[in-house]
C-alpha cells in the first residue's frame, strides 16, 4: 500500500532580476530557502533521508554544493533537470520515495542563477532538445526568435483565429498576474499596470507583449516532504499539507499532430491533471486556488481549457467574468505567477507549492483566498515534462 505524503515545510528567497544582489551565488540561495523550509517544518537536516536539488543552468553535482549549506549527513543527493519543471520534478521525486516507503523525510530544493535576456542554449556543439518542436511549429508558423515567446505566441496566434480570441484577453491576464503579485513580498515585481500599459509595452512576439512575459530570474525554493508516520511522531499534523495526487507526463505522438497547443504541451497538461483528479478524487471544481506555469499569458489561457476550468474556447469569458481572480470561481497564481513574481527556472514549481501550501494553512497574508480546501499545482518544461500536483490540508 502507497505511503501517503505531506508536505511539513516550505521555504523560498525572493525572486531577484538576475545579479541585483552582490554575493549571491546558487549556495547562498540554497542556504536561504532550504533553512526556510527546514525552520518551518520544525526539524534538523539530519532528519532528511534523502534530497532532490533541482537545476538548469549549471555544472554537475551543483546541488551537493548547494545542500552542503545546509548539512554533511551523507545522504543520497540527487540533481534534476527538466527545463521549467524543473522544480517540479524534483518535488515529484521526493515524494515518490515517501510513497514507495523507501524514505520517511525528503527534501526537494531548487534554485537558479540566471544570465539576463532571453534564453539562450549553452551547448552549441551538439543538437538542441527543442529541434523537432521548433521544427513542427516551423511547418505551419512563421520562425522567430527567440524561440520561447515564438512557440507560445504561435499557440496563442491559433486560439485567437480558432475561438475568436483577442489580444485584449492575453493582455487581461498580464494584468491579473501584475495585480496579483503587488501583495507579494517575494515577488520580483510588485507593481500593478493598467490594461493600456500592458497593451502599450513593448511586442515581443504579437500578441504577446513585455508585461506578458516572464522574466529571467535569481532565486531558491524548497519543500520538506513526510510520510504519516512522520508527520504523527513529529506532531506535525497542524502544519501539514497533504499531496493528495500527484502526476508527471512526458510527450505524447499528440505533441506532433500539426497543432501549436500542442506542441507547446497542451495534451500533456491535460493528460497530467486527469491523472490528478483520478488520484485525488478531486475535480476542477473542488479547487479554491491554483496556481500554473503562465510563462506567458497565452499559456495561462490554454491551461484554463487544459486542466478544465472551462471547455475548449471558453476560455476567453472565464476572464471576461473574472472567474480566475479575487471574487471568482479560482483565484489562479495569487503569488503573481511566473510573469511578476519570477522564474528562476529550478526554483518556480517549488515556489508554486510554498504558496499553495501557505493558502492551505491560511497564512498568506494579504493574498489569501478565503475558504481554501485545496489547491492544485501545475508545471512545465517543453522538450518536455508537465508536473501536476493536487494538495488539502492533513486534517481534511
Amino acid at each position: 500500500m502507497a505511503d501517503r505524503v505531506y508536505v511539513i515545510g516550505v521555504g523560498m528567497t525572493k525572486f531577484e532580476k538576475p545579479g541585483r544582489r552582490e554575493d549571491w551565488d546558487y549556495p547562498q540561495m540554497a542556504k536561504e530557502s532550504g533553512t526556510r523550509a527546514l525552520e518551518d517544518a520544525g526539524i534538523p537536516y539530519d532528519q532528511v533521508e534523502q534530497t532532490y536539488v533541482g537545476y538548469v543552468y549549471g555544472e554537475s553535482t551543483s546541488g551537493q554544493r548547494a545542500v552542503y549549506e545546509l548539512g554533511l549527513t551523507g545522504i543520497p543527493v540527487v540533481n534534476v533537470n527538466n527545463n521549467c519543471s524543473t522544480g517540479s520534478a524534483a518535488l515529484y521525486l521526493a515524494a515518490q520515495v515517501i510513497r514507495g516507503g523507501l524514505a520517511d523525510c525528503t527534501l526537494a530544493l531548487g534554485f537558479e542563477k540566471m544570465q539576463p535576456g532571453s534564453l539562450g542554449a549553452t551547448f552549441t556543439d551538439r543538437e538542441q532538445p527543442l529541434m523537432r518542436h521548433m521544427g513542427a511549429l516551423a511547418e505551419i508558423s512563421e520562425v522567430i526568435l527567440p524561440p520561447a515567446p515564438w512557440m507560445f505566441g504561435a499557440a496563442g496566434r491559433e486560439h485567437m483565429k480558432t475561438y475568436g480570441t483577442t489580444a485584449e484577453h492575453f493582455a487581461k491576464i498580464g494584468q491579473k498576474n501584475h495585480r496579483h503579485s503587488v501583495n507579494n513580498p517575494y515577488s520580483q515585481f510588485q507593481d500593478e499596470y493598467t490594461l493600456e500599459d500592458i497593451l502599450g509595452s513593448r511586442m515581443i512576439y504579437d500578441p504577446l507583449t513585455k508585461l506578458q512575459c516572464s522574466p529571467t530570474s535569481d532565486g531558491s525554493g524548497a519543500a520538506i516532504l513526510a510520510s504519516e508516520s512522520f508527520v504523527d511522531r513529529n506532531n506535525l499534523a497542524a502544519q501539514a499539507v497533504e499531496i493528495v495526487g500527484q502526476a508527471m507526463t512526458t510527450d505524447f505522438r499528440s505533441t506532433f499532430d500539426g497543432t501549436a497547443k500542442n506542441i507547446v504541451g497542451y495534451d500533456m497538461n491535460v493528460q497530467a491533471a486527469r491523472r490528478v483528479y483520478e488520484q485525488s478524487g478531486l475535480g476542477p471544481e473542488d479547487f479554491q486556488v491554483i496556481e500554473l506555469h503562465d510563462c506567458f499569458s497565452a499559456n495561462e489561457l490554454l491551461l484554463y481549457e487544459a486542466l478544465g476550468l472551462c471547455g475548449e474556447g471558453e476560455a476567453g469569458s472565464l476572464i471576461d467574468n473574472n472567474e480566475t481572480t479575487y471574487g471568482g470561481r479560482w483565484v489562479v497564481n495569487p503569488s503573481g505567477g511566473l510573469i511578476s513574481k519570477g522564474h528562476p527556472l529550478g526554483a518556480t514549481g517549488l515556489a508554486q507549492c510554498a504558496e499553495l501550501t501557505w493558502q492551505l494553512r491560511g497564512t498568506a497574508d494579504k493574498r489569501q483566498v478565503e475558504g481554501v480546501t485545496a489547491g492544485l499545482q501545475h508545471n512545465i518544461g517543453l522538450g518536455g515534462a508537465a508536473v501536476v500536483t493536487a494538495y488539502q490540508r492533513a486534517e481534511r
